[in-house]
């Protein structure tokens, strides 16, 4: 192994490379990144039956740990899965953290298996990587967004728990193929929609947009998964006077809207400058939002 960083939890990788825990035996354990941490018969890799958080490590820390941690419990409980606790989640946190440096933002994605089934422990594991570049630009220059059909009814997965609308589960293939066309057609993102035109979320992300004086949100009783960062914008954008709604949209509504962004936990705000091919301002709110979601 490479020259690592020396930690209460043992050795990891270099100050600034990624980083793994996993929690065994009652313990978080720090490990090589390069080296296998689960098995392959693990039911998160072999079926994609887990859920994860990805959260932000800014100034060393986790400030925004905790609505991560109620999250992914809620999450586990809409699959079944087994929690071994919020102590657990923050030890390989910790874990993966002990030492970063306060300069360089990271993510530190949780992820949370059933294991092997049948009764056995969960797979609990924390990974830290830096945040990439790409990442950091599209939070300074913003995005091109494109709305694809999810293909069900706006109200259909509240009403189908099998489809587990509103957990953040590991199956993230169709999120990550519609990016990959996105990009094809010379886009960023996505914004997804109901079959019958409602605005549902992004990919990776919870869509606001700002019009009647106004910051909206979709209502999560349409499945979408509930947006840690965008209730953080809501509260302190209330506190500071700026009224909140959660509204029922269009893409003729963000079209037409002062600003749209799509929020996640670590690129922060993206500002939409351009939705389905068309270029689009933000009417200089972008840098109040931003100025909100860092006090």
């Amino acid at each position: 192994m490479a020259a690592g960083w020396r930690t209460p939890y043992g050795r990891v990788g270099p100050v600034t490379g990624e980083r793994v825990a996993v929690w065994r035996d009652g313990t978080a354990r720090t490990a090589d990144p390069g080296e296998p941490v689960v098995t392959a018969f693990d039911l998160g890799l072999g079926r994609g039956d887990g859920v994860f958080e990805s959260v932000h490590v800014v100034g060393g820390g986790t400030p925004h740990l905790e609505p991560h941690l109620a999250r992914l419990r809620r999450s586990a409980a809409l699959l079944d899965i087994a929690h071994p606790g919020d102590d657990a989640v923050r030890a390989v946190v910790a874990a993966v953290t002990d030492g970063w440096p306060g300069e360089v933002e990271a993510a530190c994605r949780l992820l949370l298996t059933r294991g092997l089934g049948d009764g056995t422990a969960p797979t609990l594991l924390a990974q830290l990587a830096a945040v990439p570049a790409e990442t950091l630009r599209q939070r300074t220059e913003g995005i091109a967004v494109v709305p694809l059909s999810l293909g069900v009814p706006a109200g259909f997965r509240a009403t189908a728990p099998w489809l587990l609308g509103g957990a953040k589960t590991l199956s993230y293939a169709v999120n990550m193929a519609a990016v990959r066309h996105a990009h094809a057609v010379g886009a960023d993102d996505v914004v997804f929609t109901s079959l019958e035109g409602r605005v549902l979320e992004g990919p990776t992300s919870t869509v606001v947009w700002a019009a009647g004086g106004r910051l909206h949100t979709p209502p999560v009783d349409t499945g979408i998964l509930a947006g840690t960062t965008q209730a953080r914008l809501f509260q302190r954008a209330r506190d500071d006077g700026w009224p909140t709604a959660v509204s029922p949209g269009t893409v003729a509504d963000l079209q037409s809207a002062d600003a749209v962004w799509l929020l996640s936990g670590i690129r922060g705000a993206a500002t939409v400058t351009r939705l389905d091919g068309q270029p689009r301002g933000d009417a200089g709110l972008s840098q109040r939002v931003r100025r909100l979601l860092q006090r």
